[in-house]
């Protein structure tokens, strides 16, 4: 038999012993999670995503015109059987770039930076250890179009015992290539928002995250968003779980800020309906980022967004990642959505 006809045979057979493996060997707890009839309210669509495997879930529904309501199922500590609590702090992850990307619109506006600078400008010792750091400004970091590696990417990266801090976290994305020139494509990076944070330090001469307290916390009134897992009483916390590991895994710090749901919620009404940021800092700001977020660290995932079609923000939290927890969460929170929709519309 030719090369050239056992190829023409591999194109044929090799999709249907994929379709085949599909069909034996399916992911059915998400295959039934998304298929289940659609339940009459949140709370019930909560209740059988634990289920299906989420040890906790938390939501938070502003929708305009009502009061916010509050749900929760399954565990804030599986070993415990401590039940969910829908005020629990939570490690929110990357909805913090939200926070970042605020800080950075409000200084440039304000003309204590520009967007237009450079990374070098502002970390010469970089030059030669990221790429293009002389080409590389802070409008492309905001944007994630800058070409620097992910640190979090990095299969070094030491996700059981995390950096203790930023420069020491910084050392996974160093004297790598660039993912493509600055400013040619897109690529997410947890590097460019750290780099940003290191900036705004220097800009305003203390910690970012004070000056994210400052400018956003304490004008909305929001009392229960912290930097980092050392400002809180651990207790207050929902614990977080990975899947085929056993133990609460809460205590790994990977510097992420922590929050309600309530406290996203508030925050993201605002952030979308202008009023936290001046009518410049809007335009700036919408020419950067983006209004929505989710987060992802071991043991913790999130999305947080605002629906204009129903003027609602829908936050959720789980407590379960790894395996197929992610997909699982996003039909559990495409489910809510379309409850919410049905709802307003009957």
């Amino acid at each position: 038999m030719t090369k050239k006809r056992i190829i023409h045979i591999l194109r044929i057979v090799m999709p249907l012993v994929a379709l085949c493996c599909l069909i034996i060997f399916p992911p059915w707890v998400l295959v039934w999670a998304w298929i289940a009839p659609l339940p009459a309210t949140v709370q019930q669509q909560l209740n059988d995503a634990a289920g299906h495997g989420l040890d906790g879930i938390i939501v938070y529904v502003d929708e305009a015109g009502k009061p916010p309501a509050f749900y929760a199922a399954g565990w804030k500590n599986r070993e415990n059987k401590v039940p969910a609590d829908p005020k629990a702090l939570f490690k929110i992850a990357s909805i913090s770039k939200l926070y970042v990307a605020v800080a950075v619109t409000r200084l440039a506006c304000n003309k204590r930076l520009s967007l237009d600078e450079s990374l070098a400008q502002y970390f010469p010792e970089l030059v030669g250890r990221i790429a293009f750091a002389e080409k590389i400004t802070l409008r492309m970091m905001l944007q994630h179009r800058s070409g620097i590696p992910n640190l979090t990417d990095n299969p070094a990266f030491p996700w059981a015992d995390p950096p203790k801090s930023s420069r020491e976290a910084l050392a996974y994305a160093l004297d790598q290539p660039a993912l493509f020139d600055p400013g040619t494509d897109y690529a997410y990076s947890n590097t460019n928002y750290l780099l940003l944070a290191e900036i705004i330090d220097q800009v305003v001469g203390y910690n970012h995250q004070q000056f994210i307290k400052e400018e956003i916390l304490i004008p909305l009134g929001l009392k229960n968003t912290f930097a980092s897992l050392h400002e809180v009483n651990p207790d207050d916390v929902m614990s977080g779980y990975f899947v085929g590991w056993q133990p609460d895994i809460k205590s790994n710090n990977h510097g992420s800020m922590i929050a309600t749901a309530e406290d996203v919620g508030l925050f993201l009404r605002a952030l979308n309906d202008g009023s936290l940021l001046s009518e410049a800092e809007q335009e700036m700001y919408s020419s950067v980022y983006v209004y929505e977020h989710t987060g992802l660290v071991p043991g913790y995932q999130s999305i947080a967004k605002y629906h204009k079609d129903i003027d609602t923000v829908i936050i959720q939290f789980v407590n379960t990642s790894g395996g197929d927890m992610w997909t699982l969460s996003e039909i559990v929170y495409k489910r809510i959505v379309k409850i919410l929709k049905r709802r307003r519309e009957a």
